[in-house]
């Protein structure tokens, strides 16, 4: 079956690690040419980048700046010309109780998980708008859908994400551009490898399928976002935790 992602240009913000190097892996193994994003892991999105091929390219950007987001998409601009698809993943996390926040702390989530896909976004949508065409895919988080104790301000960057989805997709519909969100659950990348275990343990014992998710489980999801398959799927919210919330 073809997906219709051989010869597709596809940006991954902060695609070099974790659930964005899955997703670059699964698109370029399906001939997409893929743009790595990062801001200070150099290392893994080069090496990435070289193992792909494809015509693939990594740019540094810190997705919170709009001078770096501009020259990033100017950059794909020069080279290639168009965007076919987004996947905004660059995200971090920094668990602390409501009242322990601190606002600079508070800040740099909503900088980095919220006001980073909002700036791809517009740069995207303006080239995608030439082209009548292009899909952008949000990747939330269960948290920004159901929220969870320690994380106020991941789960209030997540669900603001949900938002810009649901909203962007009505407006740019018309155009030929689809706009959805993934939400994971508890998936085993460096975000949440220093957990205690006794917190893991409990997370998979809550989880219907009894396991912790992959990063490939999301890439999956991810790319029939991005194929032809969801062609007629805009505004939705698609989690990826294996049951651990319904």
């Amino acid at each position: 079956m073809d997906l219709g992602i051989s010869g597709k240009i596809v940006l991954v913000t902060g695609g070099g690690r974790g659930i964005g190097k899955a997703v670059s892996e699964t698109f370029s193994n399906l001939g997409a040419t893929v743009i790595i994003n990062y801001n200070k892991n150099k290392e893994p999105a080069e090496s990435l980048t070289k193992k792909l091929g494809n015509g693939s390219l990594c740019i540094k950007a810190d997705v919170s700046k709009s001078a770096d987001v501009k020259q990033m998409f100017d950059t794909v601009k020069e080279k290639f010309g168009r965007l076919d698809i987004l996947v905004n993943n660059a995200g971090i996390l920094k668990d602390a109780l409501l009242m322990m926040i601190r606002e600079e702390d508070y800040n740099s989530i909503i900088d980095i998980n919220l006001k980073g896909p909002f700036l791809c976004m517009q740069h995207a949508a303006k080239m995608m708008l030439r082209q009548r065409s292009g899909k952008i895919i949000n990747i939330s988080s269960i948290i920004g859908v159901n929220g969870n104790s320690g994380q106020t301000h991941y789960s209030a960057s997540k669900a603001g994400l949900i938002g810009l989805t649901k909203s962007a997709a009505k407006e740019l519909g018309r155009f030929g551009i689809t706009v959805n969100a993934v939400a994971p659950g508890f998936i085993d990348t460096d975000m949440t490898k220093d957990m205690k275990d006794e917190i893991k343990k409990d997370l998979i014992a809550s989880t219907s399928l009894g396991r912790i998710g992959k990063p490939e489980d999301v890439a999956k999801v991810v790319l029939f976002l991005g194929s032809n398959l969801s062609d007629y799927v805009s505004g939705q919210v698609i989690g990826v935790d294996g049951c651990q919330i319904i």
